[in-house]
């Protein structure tokens, strides 16, 4: 969410003002992809021109409109066919909620062909509004530290905190650049339309990295575009794995670090180019990649099972577990969400009493996972039966000729 905070303090500049909440989930705009609003709002404190903070929270809506139920179509080639594009708009304007201005948004993805606005705007107002108090709740702790701390205190504390981030990844670096056996690490990973995803991770001896994507595939017509965002948050998530110790996860993680991503790639798409798929499988697999150089385990399940199921009158999204990958010393864990994946699936009671649905069967596919000395995770079959007629749409990887790899052997 660094991303979209840094966007909207740039894009508003001084037209930020107590009682302003901010809306947004364009890719360009530091967004992952459509469907995950994000909601900002600034912290202003008494004797402050300018907010001294800002707080934020993003939430996956399961309904924003575009060319199927559930806002993550497996064949969108155009961003707009994903849904409601919002770079930014003041979703509280002067402590007054824009209900008005925001149910057109949800219903603008509607005025293009094949596509309908969202099919469950209840649904999004209530969701919205619940982002807006939970940044309220935000703003009320951080004025608690400050009222008794006081403000410059406070802000030491937020940089103190970065740096021991900072300092954490850098002496994790050290030590790999002390173990190499060359001038880099590298590692090669595809998509399965034979997409490359290319890594080249050069380390000095002062715990500064440079990851460099070039040779990476061009932007596909599909959807498994990536924003920036998403291969930034991607590498700090490794990063924050890869340190020895407890830190908070915060943007000092990224401070050693510089990213090379090549323009026009398929991590730098353009302005309106589909990325559903990229947030939720093209990351799984930069978070390989990643690992895969750095060999510090194998690969996991690649990809997040992204099932979504509903009609014109509404829209239901899970993602479906899969296998860990093993490392030096332990086994995969075995139907479990890795990685970039953290939702938990929802409740069998629930899903069967809330939607037109059975769930047949749900549990482990035993030996799935890889054999090894340690073995990686096994994978689960899932099977849900309709009891009336619905659009199913499955967006998943790991589908093709590229297997996960095994890391020694």
């Amino acid at each position: 969410m660094q991303e979209a905070v840094k966007f909207q303090i740039q894009y508003l500049g001084g037209d930020v003002r107590e009682g302003d909440v901010i809306l947004s989930n364009h890719p360009s705009a530091g967004g992952s992809h459509l469907p995950d609003l994000t909601v900002i709002t600034p912290v202003f404190y008494p004797e402050q021109e300018k907010p001294v903070f800002f707080v934020a929270n993003r939430g996956h809506h399961a309904e924003i409109g575009g060319i199927s139920p559930g806002s993550m179509p497996p064949f969108s080639k155009y961003l707009w066919q994903e849904g409601m594009c919002v770079k930014s708009f003041k979703l509280v304007q002067n402590g007054v909620f824009q209900e008005e201005g925001l149910v057109r948004l949800l219903e603008s993805p509607g005025t293009q062909p094949g596509s309908s606005g969202s099919r469950n705007i209840r649904d999004n107002i209530s969701d919205l509004r619940a982002q807006v108090a939970a940044n309220q709740k935000g703003i009320h702790l951080v004025r608690e530290l400050i009222d008794v701390y006081s403000l410059p205190v406070v802000q030491a504390y937020m940089a103190y905190i970065q740096e021991n981030a900072e300092g954490a990844v850098r002496d994790m670096l050290k030590e790999v650049s002390q173990s190499m056996q060359g001038p880099s690490l590298s590692a090669l990973e595809h998509l399965d339309d034979g997409t490359a995803i290319q890594l080249s991770i050069s380390i000095t001896s002062q715990g500064e990295a440079t990851f460099d994507f070039s040779g990476t595939g061009r932007l596909v017509a599909g959807n498994l575009n990536a924003p920036r965002a998403v291969t930034l948050s991607a590498i700090l998530y490794c990063l924050r794995c890869m340190v020895a110790h407890d830190v908070p996860l915060n943007q000092g993680c990224l401070k050693p670090v510089k990213v090379v991503i090549p323009e026009g790639s398929v991590l730098d798409p353009r302005e309106d180019s589909a990325v559903v798929g990229g947030n939720v499988l093209t990351c799984q697999r930069l978070v390989d990649v990643v690992f895969k150089a750095f060999a510090v385990c194998a690969a996991s399940q690649g990809c997040m099972n992204n099932t979504v199921f509903g009609d014109e009158s509404m829209g239901y999204y899970e993602t479906v577990a899969g296998g860990a990958g093993a490392g030096p010393g332990w086994h995969g864990r075995s139907g479990v969400h890795t990685h970039m994946t953290n939702t938990r699936i929802t409740d069998p009671e629930i899903l069967e009493r809330r939607y037109p649905v059975v769930l047949k069967q749900f549990h482990l596919n035993r030996g799935t996972g890889g054999l090894g000395l340690y073995c990686g995770g096994d994978g689960v079959l899932r099977e849900m039966l309709f009891r009336r007629p619905l659009t199913l749409s499955v967006l998943t990887e790991r589908r093709g000729p590229y297997k996960p790899y095994g890391l020694e052997g």
